[in-house]
């Protein structure tokens, strides 16, 4: 909470009697501003899932010590030179396209900036050059008018070009979760992404 006003975007640092650590793809430990997926070492790491040995084995994995188990989170993070921590995206939703990963939060982050737009998702669809294209799905504000040649142009100016998306589509509304939050999975299915 005294960073706050410094670091408004980090989630913190790691607990007390806690090790956090980002680590790449081959599960070597990365240095500060690298993206990875976040792993917990200590005593408040969970034994596993309840009856669910398979479960357990894909996010528990041993660590450094005999008999010691880490968690893999799943969750993409980035940390700083202090040790705080930013998360980017959990691992499942990133977009592998043009031979790069895409977080669908920075995509959305650039759309949420431009004048007219209420609600933005990002997902990934099937291409057979790319891999996945980038799909944006936006609500426009009462009252404003976008096209798919303004949100591009606008994505362009703000993103790395391989970042912006390929399709572009308005909607009235977007599916949500129960609690009110846009369902990623539901839209997923509706625009025939990959899972």
């Amino acid at each position: 909470p005294d960073q706050l006003d410094q670091r408004p975007t980090s989630v913190g640092r790691g607990m007390p009697n806690e090790e956090v650590y980002i680590v790449d793809d081959s599960g070597r430990r990365v240095g500060p501003k690298v993206i990875g997926e976040l792993v917990v070492r200590g005593s408040n790491v969970m034994k596993g899932y309840w009856e669910s040995p398979e479960a357990t084995s894909k996010v528990l994995r041993p660590g450094p010590l005999p008999g010691e188990n880490v968690l893999y989170t799943g969750d993409l993070f980035k940390m700083d030179e202090e040790g705080f921590l930013y998360f980017v995206a959990r691992k499942d939703d990133i977009i592998k396209t043009r031979g790069e990963k895409v977080s669908p939060k920075e995509v959305e982050d650039a759309l949420y900036s431009l004048d007219g737009v209420a609600e933005a998702a990002v997902v990934g669809v099937p291409d057979d050059v790319l891999g996945q294209a980038i799909k944006a799905v936006v609500t426009v504000r009462e009252g404003a008018q976008l096209t798919e040649r303004d949100v591009q142009r606008h994505c362009l100016a703000n993103l790395e070009d391989f970042m912006v998306p390929k399709f572009i589509e308005f909607r009235d509304s977007l599916p949500k979760t129960s609690t009110g939050k846009i369902s990623k999975r539901e839209l997923a299915v509706s625009v025939g992404a990959t899972e």
